[in-house]
């Protein structure tokens, strides 16, 4: 069964706490279907507005007359979590900018292109957060030469974000033992989000927030969706036909997700040596995905290492630091 029908059936469920419907509070974070077993199943993450007792067990029994005897299912799980969008960087009158960060498929330097870029924001006078969303291949703490510690928390329980560089950040590493391997299933990957979302301590004059995806398509992407259908999106390729396909097909997800596509970055382009670039990749993959997608190149990152204190990102006084100065320029025009 579609999973929009059994958000449908769920919608006129009344929420008691707010004496509204499902579909009047998008109650319904998420929908997973278990059909591997003869017994088909449901996982639910439902928000309330208030998550006492009294209030889940009349909703769950709600739930359990729609998806057991309405719809047919079996099995039913459901985890419920607050409804928590007005004190969190979801609010509707935030005016934050959301970019995400997305490739076909990992080892293209995604996530090094969104920690320079979210720095080289700050360097322009912004005030910039990244959330590291690519759960399983978390990596913008070692980038950025943040060292893995548990966050602390507020006075208000809610998460503080690490600072480096002037860019505030939240990443799944921080909440797993070193070289732990996360193996966790779509339910649990959307309480993470929720957490990145809704309960960190964002700097309530954040102007931007770069979101690094999980390379190619899936449940993350589709939960970002939800969370922020407004997310505009930049994909990072390199110039060889393997990435570049791959790349295609992230970008033709995030049309059918209705974000907005700002532009490819082919990353890797190509090496400067002795006065002439190499291409060490190959070259062509940025331009075809830019031209499966309708959209245009907007920058393209030569191979290089930095010079300075840090392993992955650039400085200013360096070519590749000021390339991306450029590209951070131009992400401003165009949101």
């Amino acid at each position: 069964m579609d999973k929009s029908k059994i958000k449908k059936a769920l919608g006129p469920i009344v929420d008691p706490s707010l004496e509204k419907t499902f579909e009047e509070t998008d109650a319904v974070r998420y929908i997973g279907i278990d059909e591997d077993s003869e017994k088909p199943s449901v996982n639910l993450i439902v928000g309330l507005g208030k998550d006492d007792d009294q209030t889940k067990a009349k909703v769950r029994r709600a739930i359990a007359k729609v998806i057991k005897l309405d719809l047919g299912f079996h099995g039913l799980k459901i985890d419920f979590e607050l409804l928590k969008k007005k004190e969190s960087i979801l609010d509707d009158d935030s005016k934050i900018k959301y970019i995400g960060i997305a490739s076909g498929k990992g080892g293209v330097g995604k996530s090094t292109v969104a920690a320079n870029l979210a720095i080289a924001l700050t360097r322009l006078g912004k005030k910039v957060g990244i959330i590291d969303a690519d759960i399983y291949g978390s990596s913008i703490p070692t980038i950025m030469d943040v060292p893995i510690a548990i966050p602390k928390a507020d006075k208000d329980e809610k998460i503080i974000p690490f600072n480096k560089l002037g860019v505030q950040l939240i990443s799944t590493e921080f909440f797993l033992k070193k070289d732990q391997p996360l193996m966790w299933r779509g339910p649990m990957l959307g309480k993470m989000l929720n957490h990145f979302f809704y309960d960190v301590a964002w700097d309530k004059e954040l102007e931007y927030i770069l979101i690094d995806l999980p390379p190619g398509t899936g449940d993350v992407a589709m939960d970002i969706q939800k969370l922020i259908p407004e997310c505009d999106m930049l994909i990072v390729t390199t110039p060889h036909e393997s990435a570049s396909h791959v790349a295609v097909k992230a970008g033709f997800a995030a049309k059918e997700l209705k974000h907005e596509i700002l532009g490819v970055i082919e990353n890797m382009s190509f090496l400067n040596h002795a006065g002439e670039q190499l291409q060490i990749f190959g070259e062509g993959g940025g331009d075809t995905v830019a031209k499966r997608l309708k959209t245009e190149v907007i920058q393209r990152i030569p191979i290089g290492q930095p010079q300075g204190e840090y392993h992955s990102i650039y400085d200013m006084k360096e070519e590749i630091g000021v390339i991306y100065l450029g590209l951070a320029n131009k992400l401003l025009k165009m949101v």
